[in-house]
C-alpha cells in the first residue's frame, strides 16, 4: 500500500500520473536501515538496480554487512556516523530503525525512497510483481486534493477523474510532499493488539489513492516512504529512539506527525494508496 502527500502550490501538469512515469535515476535515492546481510534485494533488482543505495548499519559495526553484487551503493556503520557527525552524532538513534535519518542527511538527491530490510515484492491478484517504487515517484509527481474528497478517490488517475459537485477551483490539485507506503501481510499493529491478534493477517489487495485532508494527523510507518527531500527533508526528522532512550517505536510516528503539523499552516497534506 502506498501513501502521499502534496503541498498546496498549484500543480503544473493535473493528468502527470497518466503519463509515463520517468524513472528519476539520478534524483532519488534508497535509504535502508538495516542490521542484517542484504538479500532481500534480489528480489527488487529489477526495480532497485537504476538506482544509488544508501544504506544504514545499525548496531555492531565490526558486523560484516554483504550487499548482492551489481547495486551501486554507500555504506556508513555507527563508526562512520561518529566520525562524519562528532558531538552531534548522539542525533542518529542507534539500535532503532531511526538509523536511517543519517541517510537523508548524506543523500544530495530530491527524492529519497526508504524501505526496510524485511519488506518484500507484493504480486496484484493477476501474479505480477507490483513495483511500489515507481507508484511512490508516480505519487510525488502527481497532484494530491487536500481540501475536497473525491468519491473517485484519486481523480489523476487513468479511468478517473472529479465527480460532479467537486470545486472546479480546486481541481489543479497541489503538489505531493510525501508518499506513504502501506503493506500486506503482517499488519502494522501496537503491541498490545499483536497479542490479541497474533495470527491476524492482511491478504486482501486494495488498489486505491485517498489523499489525507488537511488538518488530519495520521501513524505515519516508515518502512515503506517516500518524500521530496527538497520540500521537507529537515522536518522528516525520526524522532531519537532505540539505545538509551525511554520508548521505542514512535520515531516514524514522531516523523509523521511533526511533518503534518508542518504542513498546516503551509497548505501540506498527505495521500495515502494502499496496496
Amino acid at each position: 500500500m502506498l501513501c502521499f502527500s502534496k503541498m498546496v502550490e498549484p500543480a503544473t501538469d493535473t493528468h502527470a500520473a497518466t503519463k509515463v512515469v520517468p524513472l528519476l535515476k539520478d534524483e532519488l535515492d534508497i535509504v535502508i536501515p538495516t542490521i542484517r546481510n542484504l538479500d532481500f534485494l534480489e528480489m527488487w533488482r529489477p526495480f532497485f538496480q537504476p538506482y544509488h543505495l544508501i544504506i544504514v548499519q545499525d548496531g555492531d559495526p565490526s558486523k560484516t554487512i554483504t550487499v548482492p553484487d551489481g547495486f551501486d551503493y554507500e555504506l556508513y556503520n555507527r563508526n562512520d556516523i561518529n566520525r562524519i557527525l562528532g558531538p552531534k552524532a548522539s542525533c542518529i538513534s542507534f539500535k532503532d530503525s531511526a538509523c536511517r535519518c543519517f541517510g537523508y542527511m548524506v543523500s544530495k538527491k530530491k527524492y529519497i525512497f526508504t524501505i526496510d530490510d524485511d519488506c518484500f515484492v507484493a504480486k496484484d491478484p493477476s501474479g505480477k510483481p507490483i513495483n511500489a517504487l515507481e507508484q511512490h515517484i508516480k505519487n510525488l509527481l502527481s497532484p494530491s486534493t487536500p481540501f475536497f474528497f473525491n468519491t473517485l478517490y484519486d481523480p489523476y488517475r487513468e479511468g478517473a477523474d472529479f465527480v460532479r459537485g467537486y470545486p472546479f477551483s480546486l481541481r489543479e490539485g497541489v503538489h505531493t510532499a510525501v508518499s506513504h507506503g502501506l503493506w500486506l501481510n503482517i499488519p502494522d499493529y501496537d503491541a498490545p493488539t499483536q497479542l490479541v491478534k497474533p495470527l491476524e493477517r492482511n491478504t486482501r489487495y486494495v488498489d486505491a489513492v485517498l489523499t489525507i485532508p488537511k488538518g488530519t494527523l495520521f501513524p505515519m510507518c516508515g518502512m515503506n516512504l517516500a518524500f521530496d527531500r527538497e520540500l521537507i527533508g529537515p522536518a522528516m526528522y525520526f524522532g531519537l529512539m532505540g539505545d538509551g532512550q525511554p520508548i521505542g517505536r514512535y520515531d516514524d510516528m514522531w516523523a509523521g506527525w511533526c511533518t503534518k503539523v508542518s504542513f498546516f499552516p503551509l497548505n501540506f497534506c498527505y495521500l495515502i494508496q494502499s496496496r
